[in-house]
């Protein structure tokens, strides 16, 4: 017969053993399961084809043009000959706005994504003019041969692009709105000028 005592000791049963092989074995669950997801993750990343175009793509601003000038009978400013890397990523021709102004906006993008954004508007009022210049005060430019033009720049407490330059002629508006260079600004300005003289 043997003792209890000699049979306790052989098949003794340690409850704080059995916890931390549980917790440990929890650990190891968790490592393993994060080591997995991140797998899992990485081969996505690396399987998954992308696009790294550009998402916003060039339009046929010109086509645009050439519609607005049929159906209105204006000179609509729409230069065909853009600085080597600028494209057209809109372009807008609004005939029949609230307010009785007839509207062309067209938007250039630049290779280092500057942008230079066309308004020319027919026959404005002084409101018209008052809002399209609201936020902006004139500063003076004396370089370039843009002396037509009247420039503007963000006012005090003003979140606006850095260059407006203005246009106006024959009682109607012209204006750029830019993060582009002043520069840059100029050979718009120039192909502007160019449109509107033919």
């Amino acid at each position: 017969m043997t003792s209890p005592n000699a049979q306790d000791s052989v098949g003794q049963y340690d409850p704080d053993s059995a916890a931390k092989h549980r917790a440990k074995q929890t650990v190891i669950n968790l490592v393993l399961a994060l080591v997995a997801t991140l797998g899992i993750v990485l081969v996505t990343v690396l399987v998954v084809p992308r696009d790294d175009s550009n998402r916003i793509k060039p339009i046929d601003y010109l086509a645009a043009a050439v519609a607005a000038e049929d159906s209105s009978k204006l000179n609509i400013a729409a230069p065909a000959n853009l600085p080597e890397g600028w494209w057209a990523n809109q372009a807008k021709w609004s005939e029949t706005a609230a307010d009785g102004v007839k509207v062309w906006k067209v938007g250039f993008v630049g290779p280092d994504n500057q942008y230079v954004g066309v308004t020319q508007a027919f026959a404005v009022n002084p409101t018209w003019v008052a809002l399209a210049l609201t936020g902006f005060e004139k500063y003076d430019y004396a370089f370039g041969s843009s002396e037509n033009w009247t420039f503007y720049k963000p006012g005090k407490n003003t979140d606006a692009d850095p260059y407006l330059w203005v246009l106006e002629k024959d009682g109607n508006f012209i204006s750029l709105k830019s993060t582009a260079t002043p520069i840059e600004l100029e050979e718009f300005a120039f192909l502007i000028e160019k449109e509107l003289n033919k």
